[in-house]
């Protein structure tokens, strides 16, 4: 058996997708991309991904059955600085919770709040 990774995807659950999308392509500076769902009960648009790279591809998403919210799982977007992303954070309608902060030999981390009032991080060595 193959070994991986303990994360295969993520869904970042929103109320507005619109909303949510161009918060997400303003700070990360990347367009998402629209994605089809199986069953027909929910929008999705993908975070870029590149299935054979390291790391857990994701999507936005706005389904009756889960919605979004502070205190539960918390997403970090690697960044080459974390400063830069997070300096676009409140100009795209979001809210700065830490800046950026040490997590010793691991890098750096900031803190924020998306429009939709999910907690996500942000991640880089420097």
């Amino acid at each position: 058996m193959t070994k991986m990774n303990a994360v295969a995807w993520f869904d970042i659950y929103v109320d507005d997708l619109e909303r949510a999308v161009e918060f997400y392509e303003t700070v990360l500076g990347q367009k998402l991309d629209a994605m089809g769902d199986p069953t027909g009960e929910t929008q999705m648009m993908s975070f870029p991904a590149d299935m054979g790279a390291y790391g857990a591809a994701g999507a936005l998403t706005k389904s009756p059955h889960a919605s979004p919210g502070v205190g539960g799982t918390i997403i970090y977007f690697a960044a080459q600085d974390c400063a830069v992303e997070q300096a676009r954070v409140e100009d795209a309608g979001g809210k700065v919770i830490r800046p950026k902060f040490s997590i010793g030999e691991y890098g750096w981390v900031a803190l924020c709040q998306d429009t939709e009032g999910n907690m996500f991080g942000l991640n880089s060595m420097q």
